[in-house]
């Protein structure tokens, strides 16, 4: 499927007051595997949102803007282009319906294509048209009903003011954009910026009668929710209404010179500020994990329930994480397939392969998988890849095996002509046999790539010959019988040494098994230990990030002279800054019960080397819980 498409195409269908997905657009979203960054634009029906998104995708047409005072964009439509300045990353545009629109049937469609909208992006931008005025503030009641509409903990006890607190911390970054501005940017006659211009309008009037609280309502909403604000004003593009009408088709240099800078300074703040949409704890989101969150949200909202943050990333895990586990153990195969040049000459050279390739494909995992409850997830690659090591060197064993058999039959095959012509059944026979015999061993031994069954084979090579040797021993009249004697002793001490030394190569193997389980398991907790600290910084970081909005925002209350509702944010700064010293002081509480899970699946699953692993491991987390 194509990733970059040369016209938008609808994503979520408003049909009949019904959100249904169109499969089409799913499966190309689906089809994207690079990370992404979504910009959603949502507003009143008219104002110019699709000029806006047309310009980020670098086109003049593309979303319908349509030239009428009827809405044109009807559900929530997808483009999908290569990002400008972000190497590897997709820019995914979603442009939705308008708000407002009479002619709908049921409002609270409305409600639900905002609420998508701030869900799926990581920049939202709120088109307006002429100023930000009281009316346009109450325009944006949508952004007060969010806390009805999401959750983003499935306990029936995170609910309400507390759980609304933590939305700072889901939300995308939020941009204003009013069209068609006609004010001049000044607060009592001074200059200000356009930032600055949202700021004021965002202030609280005061007043405790029900008009100024409803009045309060969606700013206050704003500041709550989105703390990383932008705001840009744009002038009319043209003073040629018919121009106007069609504005796809208006070239540049028609256009009023403010406007285009305008929006040239638009586009470069959406290209190099808005961030790849990601999930609590750093979860990088792409294209596939995008369609599978809306697939859930859209199910959620048809089913007449309320779209749950915590569900839906713990639904993508159990959808994500059997994948990451399969392209870990991928990766294995195929790097074992390639590294692996069979035989090895001992059992160590496959075994380091097989580390530096466990390596890899842990990595590969650790970076796909999240939310890996109990470490379900790896257990089951740290047992596949068990199992694919155990299958090389089978097959290593196997690959040896056959080769030398083939070698020494090939090498014997004049010895045993000679011995079905009774070629040493004559008097010093025994003495021409020996030395044909050794002939074959020096042969054989100086013989290239036999691999670690070389002296295995060998031995049962010697075996298959011994009563053939012993019988023309006895018959050979050339020999005393202490001659024979001595020669049989001197037979059964070479075979002892022999035996001897196959049984030190597999007590060798053993124990390189053994290290490299031990390896294995050290590389495991390595990297989920790395894993897991890096996840906990981020999202140490991102309550940080909430502390310091909340501390902003408790500061700017006072300066306005809210001194009551500033005092009512002591209860959420307090138990903020408690979660982060917490978490502070913690952060290795994760490591016994960690350790000792590992521990149970080695035990279980692992052959004796694994097993001692094992044993060593739940003692050692029994010993960090005391």
């Amino acid at each position: 499927m194509a990733l970059f498409m040369e016209a938008p195409i609808c994503l979520v269908e408003n049909i009949d007051g019904e959100l249904k997905l169109n499969p089409k657009a799913l499966q190309i979203l689906t089809s994207i595997t690079k990370p992404v960054v979504v910009v959603a634009i949502a507003g009143l029906y008219r104002t110019g949102k699709s000029y806006l998104m047309n310009r980020l995708a670098g086109s003049n047409s593309g979303f319908s803007l349509g030239s009428t005072v009827q809405s044109e964009t009807k559900g929530i439509w997808m483009w999908c282009v290569p990002h400008r300045s972000k190497q590897d990353h997709i820019l995914v545009l979603l442009d939705t319906e308008g708000l407002g629109d009479v002619e709908k049937g049921d409002p609270k469609n409305d409600s639900w294509i905002f609420a998508l909208a701030v869900l799926l992006s990581s920049t939202f931008v709120y088109n307006s048209m002429n100023t930000i005025n009281h009316q346009a503030l109450e325009q944006m009641q949508y952004v007060t009903e969010l806390t009805k509409l999401i959750k983003i903990k499935s306990s029936p006890n995170a609910a309400g003011e507390e759980e609304s607190e933590e939305f700072v911390g889901f939300f995308p970054d939020f941009v204003w954009t009013v069209r068609d501005f006609t004010l001049e940017l000044k607060i009592d006659g001074c200059p200000i910026t356009s930032d600055q211009y949202l700021e004021n309008a965002l202030k609280l009037s005061k007043g405790k009668n029900p008009r100024v609280e409803v009045a309060n309502l969606p700013r206050e909403c704003i500041r709550k929710f989105f703390p990383k604000r932008k705001c840009f004003t744009f002038d009319r593009p043209t003073n040629d209404k018919s121009l106007l009408a069609c504005l796809e088709d208006v070239p540049d240099r028609e256009l009023e010179p403010s406007f285009r800078t305008q929006t040239d300074s638009f586009c470069s703040y959406i290209f190099s500020s808005a961030k790849p949409k990601t999930l609590s704890g750093g979860i990088m989101i792409n294209g596939r994990r995008l369609g599978k969150l809306l697939e859930t949200y859209v199910r959620t909202i048809s089913s007449g329930d309320v779209p749950c943050l915590e569900n839906a990333v713990l639904s993508l895990a159990q959808t994500e994480n059997p994948d990451a586990v399969q392209k870990a153990a991928k990766h294995y195969v195929e790097q074992m397939a390639l590294k692996v040049d069979f035989p090895t000459e001992t059992l160590q050279d496959l075994l380091s392969i097989h580390t530096e390739c466990e390596k890899e494909a842990l990595s590969i995992f650790m970076k796909h998988s999240f939310k890996d409850e109990n470490q379900k997830f790896q257990k089951e690659l740290m047992q596949i890849l068990e199992t694919k090591k155990d299958g090389f060197i089978c097959q290593n064993e196997e690959v040896s095996t056959e080769y030398c058999q083939a070698q020494l039959e090939y090498l014997s095959q004049s010895l045993r002509e000679a011995i079905s012509k009774g070629t040493f059944s004559v008097s010093g026979g025994y003495n021409l046999f020996r030395k044909e015999k050794e002939d074959i061993i020096n042969n054989y031994h100086q013989m290239p790539r036999k691999g670690l069954k070389a002296d295995a084979v060998l031995q049962k090579f010697l075996q298959s010959l011994a009563v053939t040797e012993d019988s023309i021993l006895q018959t050979d009249q050339a020999l005393t019988e202490q001659e024979k004697a001595l020669q049989v002793e001197q037979s059964k001490r070479e075979a002892a040494e022999k035996e001897k030394k196959l049984l030190q190569q597999q007590q060798v193997e053993m124990q390189q098994k053994m290290e490299t389980q031990e390896r294995s398991y050290k590389e495991n907790i390595n990297q989920l230990e790395r894993k897991m600290v890096e996840e906990r910084h981020k999202i140490l970081q991102e309550q940080k990030m909430i502390l310091d909005s909340k501390l902003k925002e408790q500061e700017k209350l006072m300066e306005e002279g809210f001194q009551k509702k500033a005092e009512e944010m002591n209860k959420t700064i307090e138990g903020l800054q408690a979660k982060i010293e917490d978490a502070e002081n913690n952060k290795f509480s994760w490591l016994p019960k960690t350790l000792d899970t590992i521990g149970n699946v080695m035990i279980h699953t692992l052959p004796g080397a694994g097993k001692f692993v094992g044993i060593q491991l739940k003692a050692l987390a029994s010993s960090l819980s005391e």
